[in-house]
């Protein structure tokens, strides 16, 4: 006679006992470049794997992506000690995702969020720069913020961070402006003579030669001229807080948040149709957490106690007695 109890199968105990397991298993392959349409085919050609519907999968990839960007919007700042931090508009499934990594005083760096906005919308940047101090962000001690120019980004870094933030704006994207009134013929020799005087080490150095630069510009195009002027101050303060030498191979330009983003794409070139914003906002958060642990440090990172020391000069911020100890003692820790 035929036993009327129910069998339980491995595999159906393993999915729902393991739960984020599964989960995160799930995620990482879709993120890597299996469908969940294909999931399932993918799954039964590996022992041991477990297998799933595309529905299912789907199901599945949705809960998991949305729990990421929920963990990457309420993630609690407030134990980190960051010392700079990257502002920048990228261009993502068709829209512009500004997005925040911070640089703790150790060299790490940490994505602090996004948000779906022009970075000309100066309103909702200010409240999502807001926001990030809403969850912890601590720049009682002072801050650098490297931005891309838009004057959106000044605007909002001006109003939620006020006078305990210190600009500067990347040189790369100078060049880039500046370079755009001039004929594509002579942009290399003028772009040559540009990058040269930003690789000055002094501020006076790097401020007589673009000065240099600025005046033969003239003769050349002024609308050109008028371009460098804009913001070039910002532009130099690496130079004026006298630490570029040791730190503006990895803070004078946005580099580096646009090499995270040639990672994100990398993770999600293969959707060829976005729903909607939760769509979008999942994945992007599912793939900034997913390469988050596989950053490296900055380079130039054992000097970020002196661009705390130089940043609070620049703000007339009185550091409390031993803080500059508390704070080499703290990145010696995350170096180890």
């Amino acid at each position: 006679m035929w036993n009327r109890h129910e069998v339980p199968l491995a595999s159906l105990s393993t999915l729902r006992g393991a739960g984020g397991v599964v989960d995160e298993t799930l995620l990482r392959r879709v993120l890597y470049g299996i469908s969940c349409r294909n999931y399932e085919a993918a799954a039964d050609a590996v022992p041991g794997a477990i297998g799933l519907s595309a529905s299912t999968g789907s199901r599945q990839f949705i809960k998991a992506s949305a729990a990421k960007l929920r963990e990457l919007q309420e993630r609690d700042l407030s134990d980190l000690d960051i010392v700079a931090m990257f502002l920048d508009g990228k261009t993502f499934a068709e829209d512009t995702m500004v997005t925040a990594l911070g640089v703790t005083l150790g060299g790490r760096k940490v994505v602090l969020g996004f948000v779906q906005a022009s970075t000309e919308n100066a309103a909702v940047l200010t409240e999502f720069l807001r926001g990030l101090r809403a969850r912890g962000l601590r720049i009682d001690r002072g801050i650098l913020v490297v931005i891309d120019g838009s004057k959106g980004l000044r605007a909002s870094v001006r109003r939620a961070f006020g006078k305990l933030a210190v600009v500067q704006r990347c040189q790369w994207h100078k060049r880039k402006n500046v370079l755009e009134y001039l004929s594509k013929s002579e942009r290399a020799w003028w772009c040559k003579r540009l990058q040269a005087a930003y690789q000055r080490p002094t501020y006076e150095e790097a401020k007589r030669a673009l000065q240099e630069v600025r005046r033969d510009l003239a003769d050349r195009n002024l609308s050109a001229v008028a371009s460098l002027d804009e913001g070039m101050e910002e532009t130099l303060t690496l130079h004026r807080l006298g630490v570029f030498p040791l730190l503006g191979i990895s803070l004078k330009t946005t580099n580096c948040l646009e090499s995270v983003f040639s990672l994100v794409e990398a993770r999600t070139a293969r959707v060829s149709s976005w729903k909607n914003s939760s769509h979008k906002q999942r994945w992007l958060a599912t793939a900034l957490l997913d390469i988050e642990p596989r950053l490296r440090r900055i380079r130039g990172y054992r000097h970020l106690g002196l661009l705390r020391q130089a940043v609070q000069r620049e703000l007339g911020l009185v550091a409390q007695e031993g803080d500059e100890t508390a704070g080499d003692e703290h990145a010696a820790k995350e170096v180890a």
